[in-house]
C-alpha cells in the first residue's frame, strides 16, 4: 500500500530553523496566554459549574472540518447510504464550538504546540511540548525555567486515576504534551536531546514519562514507540530487524517495572489479553514506531488491538482506579499520517477507527458525571470540491447527476478529494479514466508538490456532552478548552 510513500511530519521538516515567521518574543508576538474574549469568559461564568467526576479527551490528530465531512460520508457509504446524510458518533453532541489553531509563532500550527495549549491552558510556540512561549525551540535551559503545569500531571496529584491512548508513539507531540516538559519534539529519545542538553539537565520524552513525577505516575500508557525505551542493540520481538534507539544503555521499560509494586507491560494483543485485570499500572506499546494504520492492522503478524479497544480497557481499569475519577486521553493520531502521505483513504479510515472509539467510551460512561470532548489539534489541506452528484462515491471522481463524468478544461476527470499540496503533485497529469480512484493505494493529487502534505490554519470543530459540556460554544482560542476540562480537579 502506497509504496515509497514518505510520511515525513511537520516536526521534521525544518521547523526549528524558520526564519520567516513572527517570533514569539517580538512586538507583533501572540501573548502567550491569549485567551477568550471578556465575552466568552463571562458567558462561561453564568453557565453551570457542576464539576465532572471523569473527563474523557479524544484528539483525533489532523481531523479538520474536511476530514470530517468526507468521513461522515465515507462510513455513510459503507452502510449502504448515499452517506451525505450521516452522522458521525461525536457529530450528534449537542455542543459545538469552533477553534483557532494557531500557534505563538505559526500561522498554521504543528501537534506540539495545539495539544500544549489545550491541556495548559497557554498558547506557546510550535514544536515544544508544555513549555511558556518565551522560550525558543531548542533551548534546553529555557524549557527548563518555564514548564507550564499538564492537566495530566494536576489530575495525577489530585489522586485521580490517569491514562494515555494513541496510535502513534506515544513519546510523539501529542500524547508527550499531557507528560514531558520539551524544548524540541523530537527529543523522543536520548539520542535527540544531544550531548550539550543531556548535560544541562534536559530529560528525553520516553524518560521523562518513566519517571514521571507527579502522584504515582500515569496508569494506563497505551501506544506505539517502544523503540525509544530501550538501548541501541536491544531486538525488537516482533521485527528482529528493528532495534532500540537509545545511547544511553537504559532499558526503560524494565525501570518503569521496577520502580512500583503492581506494574505490568505488554507489547503485542497475546500479551495485553493476559494483562491482570487487578493490576494497578500498565503499559502496552505495540509498535516500534507508530502503530499500524486501521487500513493494515489485521495483517500485523503480532495483533494490535483496534482504538475502540484500548479505549474500552483503559476506562474499564480507571474507572476502579482512584474514588475520585479519572482523566483519560485518547489519540487518534494516524489520521494525520494518512494526510501527510496524501492518503485520504488512510486518514478516513483511521477517522472511522477513531469514531469507534468515541462511541465505545459513550457507551461506556455515564454522562451524570463525566465530560467527553472531541476535538482536533490542527486541519489538513484535504478539499471536497468539483460538483459531485448526489451519493458520489466519496473516494471517486466526479460525476454529474445522471453519472456522466465531468471533466476538467483539458477533458479529462478528476476526483473529489484533493490536496492542496503533498506527495500526489503530478507535473504531467495522469488520464484518471481507468484508474480506481477508491482503491486502497490511489494517492489524490495536490497542487504544490512537497514530500509530505502539510497542516492548514483554518479552525477545527470541537464537541462535547456530559457534566459542563454546555460551556463550550461559540468561536475560541484553543487554548480555552482547558478552562473547559479544569473542573474536574476541582
Amino acid at each position: 500500500m502506497l509504496q515509497r510513500i514518505s510520511i515525513a511530519l511537520f516536526g521534521m521538516l525544518g521547523l526549528a530553523a524558520c526564519s520567516n515567521t513572527i517570533s514569539a518574543d517580538s512586538k507583533q508576538a501572540i501573548p502567550a496566554q491569549a485567551m477568550a474574549s471578556s465575552a466568552q469568559s463571562a458567558a462561561a461564568k453564568k453557565m453551570s459549574t457542576d464539576r465532572p467526576r471523569n473527563v474523557i479527551v479524544f484528539l483525533g490528530d489532523g481531523m479538520g472540518v474536511s476530514t470530517v465531512t468526507a468521513a461522515r460520508i465515507y462510513a455513510g457509504q459503507k452502510l449502504g447510504l448515499a452517506g451525505e446524510e450521516h452522522n458521525l458518533s461525536f457529530e450528534k453532541f449537542p455542543n459545538v464550538a469552533l477553534v483557532k489553531t494557531y500557534n505563538t509563532d505559526m500561522q498554521v500550527p504543528d501537534s506540539a504546540g495545539t495539544m500544549s495549549a489545550i491541556v495548559t491552558g497557554e498558547k506557546t510556540r510550535a514544536g515544544v511540548l508544555s513549555i511558556a512561549a518565551n522560550a525558543k525551540r531548542g533551548d534546553c535551559a529555557a524549557a527548563l525555567a518555564n514548564p507550564l503545569p499538564t492537566l495530566l500531571e494536576q489530575a495525577e496529584q489530585a489522586g485521580m486515576a490517569t491514562g494515555l491512548v494513541s496510535t502513534a508513539r506515544i513519546t510523539h507531540a501529542t500524547p508527550a504534551a499531557n507528560y514531558a516538559h520539551s524544548a524540541d519534539r523530537n527529543w523522543e529519545d536520548d539520542t535527540g536531546v544531544g550531548a550539550e542538553g543531556l548535560a544541562a539537565g534536559c530529560r528525553d520524552i520516553a524518560r521523562q514519562l518513566v519517571e514521571f513525577e507527579a502522584g504515582d505516575g500515569v496508569d494506563v500508557i497505551f501506544g506505539g514507540g517502544r523503540a525509544n525505551f530501550f538501548p541501541k542493540g536491544w531486538v525488537d520481538p516482533e521485527y528482529n530487524k528493528a532495534l532500540g534507539r537509545r545511547s544511553d544503555g537504559n532499558n526503560l521499560v524494565e525501570q518503569w517495572l521496577a520502580a512500583a509494586p503492581s506494574r505490568e507491560y505488554a507489547w503485542n494483543t497475546q500479551g495485553f489479553a493476559k494483562l491482570d485485570p487487578d493490576t494497578k499500572q500498565v503499559m502496552a506499546l505495540f509498535e516500534p514506531s507508530h502503530m499500524q494504520w486501521e487500513a493494515n492492522r489485521a495483517k500485523d503478524k503480532a495483533g494490535e488491538p483496534s482504538l475502540a479497544e484500548l479505549t474500552q480497557v483503559a476506562i474499564e481499569r480507571l474507572a476502579k482506579g482512584s474514588d475520585k475519577g479519572y482523566y483519560l486521553v485518547v489519540e487518534g493520531g494516524r489520521i494525520d499520517h494518512g494526510h501527510h502521505a496524501g492518503s485520504a483513504y488512510l486518514a478516513l479510515e483511521d477517522t472511522l477507527a477513531f469514531d469507534a472509539a468515541v462511541q465505545q467510551a459513550r457507551s461506556q460512561v455515564d454522562l451524570a458525571d463525566t465530560l467527553i470532548l472531541v476535538t482536533a489539534d490542527h486541519s489538513h489541506t484535504l478539499t471536497i470540491s468539483g460538483y459531485p452528484q448526489r451519493g458520489n462515491p466519496i473516494l471517486g471522481k466526479v460525476r454529474l447527476p445522471g453519472g456522466k463524468l465531468l471533466p476538467d478544461a483539458n477533458g479529462q476527470p478528476y476526483t473529489t478529494l484533493g490536496y492542496a499540496n503533498g506527495p500526489g503533485y503530478q507535473a504531467s497529469l495522469t488520464d484518471l479514466t481507468e484508474v480506481d480512484t477508491t482503491a486502497a493505494d490511489y494517492q489524490q493529487r495536490a497542487t504544490v508538490p512537497l514530500g509530505s502534505e502539510t497542516h492548514a490554519g483554518e479552525d477545527v470543530a470541537a464537541y462535547a456532552i456530559g457534566v459542563g459540556a454546555e460551556k463550550l460554544r461559540g468561536v475560541i482560542e484553543q487554548n480555552l478548552l482547558y478552562e473547559l476540562l479544569k473542573p474536574v480537579l476541582q
